[in-house]
This record gives structure tokens, C-alpha cells and sequence, in this order.
């Protein structure tokens, strides 16, 4: 599912898998080159979501731009005008070469810096640094990311 096309880009050499669901609302998502979005993401754009180059994002993962209190202090819920809502809200930025793993969550206002890789069914609620290997519930660095890649991005880009 598509919502709010006009607040949505595409690069070139994206491949987005059937029932995913790109929710553009008030804010953009915007996709960059060579990214692949497998099926049953969901990445709900109330705020900016930006996806850099050579990312892929694996089967399943929630990507949220905005998320209710749940301590009782508010109420919750899309129907509930914003004023009686406290709301976690802020943009995702994901940068060039990360990897998120299925089922993984990706909570509002941070950034998966360059090169990154998330494993599978991790919560990620606080910005993570640059190539680096995460897992977990919440998420910790479990060791450095090889960055061959570059060299092979380099190649290809030389090739297009």
C-alpha cells in the first residue's frame, strides 16, 4: 500500500516487495538508489523518513516516525485530537549500506548511521553508530562491520 504519493521518492534500481505498506502522511519518505524493501515492511511517515543508497530493509520491519505514551499520562490512538496525546515524534534517517534484519522495530527520531547492520527481531530506540553490528532487545554493538563494500559500490557506481 502506497499513501500519500506526492510526499513520497523513489531512486533508481529499488525493488519494494508486495504488501508493504509506505505511509507518507504528513511527513516524506524518501528512497534512494539500489534499495530493496522486502515484503510485509511497513514504515509509517508521519515525519520524514529518509532511506540513503544500498540499503536493505528485511521482511517485516516497522519503521515509525511517531509513537504514543503508553505510562497512562495521555490518551492514545490515531482517532484522539493531538492535544490530549504525548507523542514520541521525530524523523529516521537511515544511511548508505545498512542492513536491518526481519522483524526488527525502528523507534522515532534517530538515525542508523552508515554501514550498520541490525539483526533480526532487534528494537532499535536510540541512533546507531556507523558500522557497527547490532542486536537485541533494545539493540547493543556487538562488534565491527567490514567495509568491503565500498570498493564494490565504487565499481558498480564506475559500471553505470
Amino acid at each position: 500500500m502506497l499513501v500519500g504519493l506526492e510526499n513520497l521518492s523513489i531512486g533508481d534500481h529499488v525493488r519494494v516487495d508486495a504488501f508493504c505498506s509506505l505511509i507518507a502522511g504528513q511527513g516524506s519518505i524518501s528512497i534512494g538508489d539500489h534499495v530493496h524493501i522486502s515484503a510485509y515492511a511497513f514504515l509509517s511517515g508521519a515525519e520524514r523518513i529518509e532511506i540513503s543508497d544500498f540499503v536493505s530493509v528485511s521482511q517485516g520491519v516497522r519503521i515509525y516516525t511517531r509513537n504514543d505514551d503508553y505510562t497512562g499520562q495521555s490518551l492514545t490512538g490515531p482517532t484522539v485530537p493531538e492535544a490530549y496525546l504525548k507523542l514520541d515524534k521525530g524523523p529516521v534517517r537511515i544511511g548508505r549500506h545498512v542492513v536491518i534484519g526481519s522483524g526488527s522495530i525502528v523507534l522515532p527520531g534517530l538515525e542508523i548511521n552508515e554501514g550498520s547492520a541490525v539483526g533480526a527481531l532487534s528494537l532499535v530506540k536510540s541512533s546507531l553508530a556507523s558500522w557497527g553490528i547490532y542486536a537485541g532487545v533494545p539493540v547493543r554493538r556487538l562488534r565491527d562491520r567490514k567495509r568491503a563494500m565500498l570498493e564494490l559500490e565504487r565499481r558498480l557506481r564506475a559500471e553505470e
